[in-house]
């Protein structure tokens, strides 16, 4: 499997040998366990702190080219020191397949880190819902005023200072050419071509296409409408085009409009980078399989089946997320959710007493020793000019203070603070999800499954929240796997499947 490095060091204490250490570390690890290093970032006297790392960054977007499956870091605070940042950029890299390795800590199989990981970047998609809630408000509030509400106002358009929507005299001409030219009888496609050719950009700054045109030709703000979700407002714009001229544009696209192609819901597979193969314990994934008929069947298959190289046969997708689901609701019972709890805020208090926070303490306590003794000097000096120097010193070593207070400040910022009422809260609040609402499924998942075992007899969970692995020997996975091949509903009915 391949993986990149990931290395930093901060500005403070020190140097850029720690990047060769961290370095060295991470490519004996990777040797040890089988990774083939495919690259390396490093950002240097850069705070992990903050996530304005450049090499940081690049190394998230590159995530998204499949080029590699793990980054290696020496330990976890060089990735991130603020969990929610943490959280937040591995939710990233494991949408892209990719997940984070500690070269020094052996946290991977930490049950305890990986549910605080989880209910974190769970809580903070709760919270973040709560935000646009009150972001909602405000721009509803704005909307029955309507003000802008900080979007694009669209070519033709701009904002006032106070927030209200005037028209652009160089832009507004070339909305109205742009919708006379359509209303006699030129194509989209002329009229992309045109204006693209000329130089006119749309308000975005981006070249024109068929979709930003036809969007535009259907936009009633052209005719002083105000819109805010399904709410319009007439006389809520200033007026560009007259309403003859736009309802003959909208006549001539609804006669010149296709049916719409059929668009094919997207599939998602929950259990991706957690479910693997009994047999040679490589990951499974989603694949998509068609019958005669046309129908669409949708599995998880081993990745070295796929190759030829494991006889593991697919296992329906619904089937098996329905079983893991029913197994992660078992685990809210009220005993378990009280000592989820616990343990999670526990857990967050002692990762507050960091190794960098003593590192910082440390140096606060040395520092302040330094001063008194400097101080008690310059009571008994009786010679000017060094009692100057000392002062000197001493001005040096307040400024040093005031910076470290600054970045212990920033790092305690950082911790993670949950009360035990907040977790207990949340979980309950899961407890009552839909089984068959999506996104109650993926969070249960994420909240409390690590990996996933499949044999041919049996199914193994390991939990995040659990001491031992659950163990489902259940019959229908026999059935499901025999030559038959048969795909089993959340009823437990069955139709024939095509094989693989």
């Amino acid at each position: 499997m391949n993986a990149v490095i990931y290395a930093r060091f901060s500005s403070h204490n020190q140097t850029e040998q720690s990047i060769e250490g961290q370095l060295k570390t991470c490519y004996e690890f990777a040797q040890k366990n089988g990774y083939t290093i495919v690259g390396e970032y490093i950002d240097r006297a850069i705070s992990g702190t903050t996530d304005a790392r450049p090499d940081f960054l690049r190394m998230i977007e590159d995530s998204a080219k499949k080029g590699f499956q793990y980054v290696l870091v020496y330990q976890l605070d060089r990735f991130a020191r603020n969990r929610y940042d943490s959280a937040t950029y591995k939710a990233k890299l494991k949408k892209n397949g990719v997940r984070v390795l500690s070269a020094r800590e052996n946290i991977t199989d930490d049950a305890s880190g990986i549910l605080v990981e989880g209910l974190l970047e769970s809580m903070a998609e709760y919270y973040s819902a709560e935000l646009a809630q009150k972001i909602r408000r405000g721009m509803a509030i704005n909307a029955e005023k309507c003000l802008a509400n900080g979007s694009n106002p669209g070519l033709g358009f701009k904002v006032a200072p106070d927030k209200h929507y005037i028209i652009d005299e160089e832009t507004a001409p070339i909305v109205v050419r742009i919708f006379e030219e359509y209303a006699a009888g030129k194509t989209v496609t002329e009229i992309c071509e045109r204006l693209n050719n000329q130089g006119v950009r749309t308000s975005r700054g981006a070249m024109f296409n068929k979709n930003s045109l036809r969007k535009m030709l259907q936009n009633k703000r052209y005719i002083g409408y105000y819109l805010y979700k399904d709410i319009e407002t007439p006389g809520g714009m200033p007026r560009i085009i007259s309403d003859d001229l736009f309802y003959k544009v909208q006549e001539i696209m609804t006669k010149n409009r296709k049916a719409p192609a059929r668009t094919k819901a997207k599939q998602e597979y929950l259990l991706t980078t957690k479910l693997f193969c009994g047999k040679c314990r490589d990951m499974m994934t989603g694949v998509k399989g068609t019958s005669h008929t046309g129908a669409a069947y949708y599995y998880y298959k081993c990745n070295n089946a796929k190759k030829k190289q494991c006889d593991k046969k697919a296992v329906q997708k619904d089937y098996i997320e329905d079983l893991v689901i029913a197994e992660c609701r078992k685990q809210l019972t009220p005993a378990n959710i009280d000592k989820i709890a616990h343990e999670v805020v526990a857990l967050c208090e002692r990762e507050k007493d960091n190794t960098n926070l003593r590192r910082i303490e440390k140096l606060m306590r040395e520092n302040e020793r330094k001063q008194r003794n400097l101080m008690s000097a310059v009571a008994e000096c009786d010679i000017d000019s060094v009692r100057k120097s000392l002062y000197v010193e001493i001005a040096r070593l307040t400024t040093e203070l005031d910076t470290l207070k600054n970045e212990y400040a920033i790092e305690q910022a950082g911790a993670v603070s949950l009360t035990i009422t907040e977790v207990k809260f949340f979980l309950t609040q899961l407890r009552k999800g839909r089984a068959d609402d999506i996104s109650y499924r993926k969070t249960l998942i994420n909240v409390f499954v690590n990996a996933i075992y499949l044999y041919d007899d049996k199914l193994v969970i390991f939990f995040n929240s659990g001491d031992k692995p659950v163990t489902i020997d259940d019959e229908l996975l026999d059935q499901i796997e025999n030559s038959a091949g048969f795909v089993f509903g959340a009823l437990g009915s069955t139709k024939k499947a095509p094989q693989f």
